[in-house]
């Protein structure tokens, strides 16, 4: 069955944190869009510097959450740091929420789940830096390379990303989760 899923991003990504899900859900046979605030392309942080940059499949502005099955939030520190104040990508997310649809976040991207207040009540990991933040906003951090909680798909760093895909594809077949709530 096809699937389209919506991975958003700005400048700043962690690459491998949006690569390597984008080529795993490719390789079921399923669509993976990049959306982004900007038009054209956005900049990869590749671990320590710069690196390639990836084509915008979708505005963030044209972009509508029932468009897609599933959600994907890349980490890096700049990424999540600029979608996270951005009111269009904050909508973005607790649409997909709002409509049960699975949604996976690695490294920083929870971050922007904070801002949205979707975390509130949730189990679910994150690079351990943003742990007392989102302890803070009210969910239960565990360290853990993969923590799924009713579609909520969260990993810790690169690591675990291969645990994070297979989740995440898992997931997405499942479809909506009717008990996932805002």
């Amino acid at each position: 069955m096809s699937k389209k899923i919506a991975i958003l991003a700005t400048h700043g990504f962690e690459e491998s944190e949006l690569s390597s899900p984008k080529e795993y859900l490719e390789q079921q046979g399923w669509t993976a869009h990049i959306i982004s605030p900007e038009s054209g392309s956005i900049k990869a942080w590749a671990e320590k510097d710069w690196g390639k940059e990836y084509p915008v499949d979708q505005t963030l502005e044209n972009a509508v959450a029932s468009d897609y099955d599933a959600l994907v939030l890349p980490g890096g520190v700049i990424n999540p740091d600029q979608l996270r104040t951005n009111e269009k990508a904050l909508n973005f997310v607790k649409d997909f929420f709002a409509q049960h649809k699975p949604v996976a976040a690695i490294c920083h991207g929870p971050q922007v789940l904070i801002n949205a207040g979707v975390v509130e009540g949730r189990n679910l990991t994150s690079v351990n830096s943003i742990s007392q933040d989102l302890k803070n906003a009210g969910a239960r951090w565990e360290d853990s390379e993969v923590v799924v909680d009713a579609g909520l798909v969260t990993s810790r760093t690169p690591k675990d990303l291969p645990a994070f895909n297979a989740k995440l594809a898992e997931e997405i077949r499942e479809g909506k989760h009717s008990e996932q709530t805002l």
